[in-house]
């Protein structure tokens, strides 16, 4: 049965021309070729994880609260320059100095109002009974103190190296920007520079 099998096949072989036989040659590499790839591509491969990127420092890093500066001045027991976290208010700083001193007339400032970098509590006093509490209205303060957002230009003239000419350039400021927020918005007063101001930080209030 083998026998006329092979014979037949060789027979056939025969037959076939040149070009025959390499066409068949050929055609038998590409399957060959084919099905070795084809069982490569089959075999399993291992699979490359890449680890995620770790956070950077600065996006775990919490943002720090800011640091507002505040000047508690007037009728509290230590008045002077404190530092507050964000969010603090007017009764913390009066608290931060020690507390109000007797005589103190707490509700003539909004206890409850946001400090700001820069600012200025001021307490005032009490005055007489009937007379209001003492907050400047006359040029000074409750602490005899030139008040620089009601002094009026003699009572201005009366602090030390202020002529007629500074408590005019002091008025025209007040007028054209509102009422200073702190004693060194005078530096931003025609006339008056550093010098100026340290003569007179501790003579002046807002």
């Amino acid at each position: 049965m083998e026998e006329p099998l092979r014979e037949r096949l060789g027979d056939w072989v025969a037959a076939l021309g040149r070009r025959q036989l390499i066409a068949v040659a050929v055609a038998g590499v590409v399957t060959l070729g084919g099905a070795a790839l084809w069982y490569v591509r089959s075999l399993p491969r291992a699979v490359e994880v890449t680890p995620a990127a770790a956070p950077s420092a600065l996006a775990r890093a919490s943002p720090s609260p800011a640091i507002l500066v505040v000047h508690v001045a007037g009728w509290v027991r230590k008045p002077g320059v404190y530092e507050f976290a964000e969010g603090a208010r007017v009764v913390d700083a009066i608290e931060r100095a020690g507390g109000a001193k007797a005589g103190a007339d707490l509700a003539a400032l909004n206890l409850a109002a946001l400090l700001s970098d820069g600012q200025q509590v001021l307490v005032p006093r009490r005055g007489p009974p009937g007379s209001g509490p003492v907050t400047g209205s006359d040029g000074g303060s409750g602490t005899g103190l030139v008040n620089l957002n009601t002094a009026t230009a003699e009572q201005l003239e009366t602090l030390p190296g202020i002529g007629p000419v500074l408590a005019q350039n002091i008025l025209d400021y007040r007028t054209e920007h509102g009422p200073f927020r702190t004693v060194e918005d005078l530096l931003n007063v025609s006339g008056i520079g550093d010098a100026r101001l340290e003569q007179l930080r501790d003579l002046v209030t807002v």
